[in-house]
Parts: structure tokens; C-alpha cells; sequence
């Protein structure tokens, strides 16, 4: 529907959680991926208008890295797609089991963020 990748999304998930922008070596913090991959993913983005290099004052040579207007707007339309699909997807979840599941997927989020 929206022609992208789930590391592209998470990208623009992260701008738009930081309304002023990220740098670069931030967003490969919070993604745990390498600073080559957000550069290659902010370069796609940035092509298709979707996220904005502006320079960091004070410091000549970093950037921040922002969603645009139209990154905005395409973001949120894919987190309302993506927020029907989880419900979708987990409707014949009992309560329990729901609680379940957020309690090992929070464990594995922890057990990722000690490993990097």
C-alpha cells in the first residue's frame, strides 16, 4: 500500500517521535543499526521529500534529520494502516494472553538493548 520497508518506517517512527530532528549517529543509536544504514536510508527519504537535512548551529558538521510536511503526513497514514493491522492481527488474543505476550516482547526488547 505504501510501497516501503519496515526500516524505512521505523526511521520516520523515530523523527516523529523527536519533532526538532535527530542526528545521525542518534537515529543509529535508537534504530541499533550502523551509521551507514541510516545514511542510506535518509538518502532514499530525503530524494522523495519525506525528511530534511538541516545543520546543527554551532557545529558545522552535523546535521539533523527531520520529517517534512509530507514525511508527516505519510507517516501518519502508515501508522494508522500498521495500527489496524496489530489489531487485526491480535483480535482473538484473550486479555491474558494479550498481557502475555506485551510482557515477552518487553523482555526481548531488554534482552536486545543489553546486547548493543
Amino acid at each position: 500500500q505504501f510501497d516501503t520497508t519496515l526500516p524505512r518506517f521505523d526511521l520516520m517512527a523515530q523523527l516523529e517521535r523527536a519533532p526538532g530532528g535527530l542526528r545521525m549517529n542518534e537515529l543509529s543509536r535508537r534504530l541499533m543499526v550502523t551509521g551507514g544504514n541510516v545514511t542510506t536510508i535518509t538518502d532514499q527519504l530525503e530524494r522523495e521529500a519525506l525528511v530534511e537535512r538541516v545543520e546543527v548551529p554551532g557545529d558545522r558538521r552535523a546535521y539533523l534529520v527531520r520529517l517534512t510536511a509530507k514525511g508527516r503526513r505519510q507517516f501518519n497514514a502508515m501508522a494508522l494502516a500498521h495500527e489496524a493491522w496489530i489489531v487485526q492481527a491480535f483480535h482473538g488474543l484473550s486479555e491474558a494472553e494479550a498481557r502475555q505476550l506485551h510482557a515477552l516482547l518487553g523482555k526481548v526488547k531488554q534482552l536486545q538493548q543489553e546486547t548493543v
